[in-house]
């Protein structure tokens, strides 16, 4: 637990110094606000840039994050000192997800908010959104511990963060891009979201989102064993 801590407070310190990796838990919240309280159209839908901006957040923040992380760690073999110096890689991953975790789940409650969720309502928005946060960061940590630079895992990261994130907004406009998006957990976030009050999760979420997390925590272990953390 006093490693945890440590890396915990070690993230802290350097995101306030990486503007890179700041950005990304900032940018959407800031958006939502803006947009909410700037942009009233007749008929648009109740919540719909809260909706819109949770889930392109869900499939970007704690993806780059996470992969940006590992990846500089490695590179500047901060990584390799750390577990020389007797933190277990498990450690450090719940440190850093934990850290990464608490902020989205900041930044959810910042959109949430701005959208007019109350209540149960809230709630369950932010319920949603930690399923797809934990998937992200699962697949953030594939590619940056797969990744022998931040280089590497930068271009890796950009086209998967690219196709969860903007999905479920192309889906939006565009039948075929829908049925495409629906295998992807981001656009089942993105659903769930949408149906907060109306219907509840249904088997198709359930389904896929797990299939996600499944594939990721494999492609995780993939990358770990080939690897490894340093």
């Amino acid at each position: 637990m006093k490693n945890m801590i440590a890396i915990f407070q070690k993230q802290i310190k350097d995101t306030l110094k990486n503007k890179s990796v700041l950005i990304e838990f900032l940018i959407f919240p800031v958006m939502s606000i803006i947009m909410e309280c700037s942009i009233h159209i007749e008929g648009m839908p109740e919540h719909f840039f809260a909706n819109m901006f949770a889930a392109m957040y869900v499939g970007m923040a704690p993806l780059v994050a996470m992969s940006a992380i590992i990846s500089e760690e490695k590179e500047k073999n901060t990584l390799r000192v750390l577990l020389m110096s007797n933190v277990k890689p498990a450690e450090y991953l719940a440190g850093v997800g934990s850290y990464i975790w608490i902020i989205c789940m900041m930044g959810g409650c910042v959109i949430g908010i701005s959208g007019g969720y109350k209540g149960t309502e809230l709630l369950s928005f932010l319920g949603i959104m930690v399923a797809g946060i934990f998937v992200s960061m699962l697949i953030g940590a594939a590619i940056g511990t797969s990744s022998k630079n931040q280089m590497a895992a930068t271009s890796l990261t950009v086209p998967v963060m690219v196709i969860f994130a903007f999905l479920p907004m192309l889906s939006m406009f565009n039948a075929s891009i829908e049925k495409v998006a629906k295998i992807t957990y981001s656009q089942q976030i993105s659903i769930l979201i949408n149906g907060i009050g109306k219907t509840g999760a249904g088997f198709e979420n359930a389904v896929v989102i797990s299939a996600n997390l499944f594939i990721a925590a494999v492609l995780f272990w993939i990358a770990y064993k080939k690897s490894g953390m340093a």
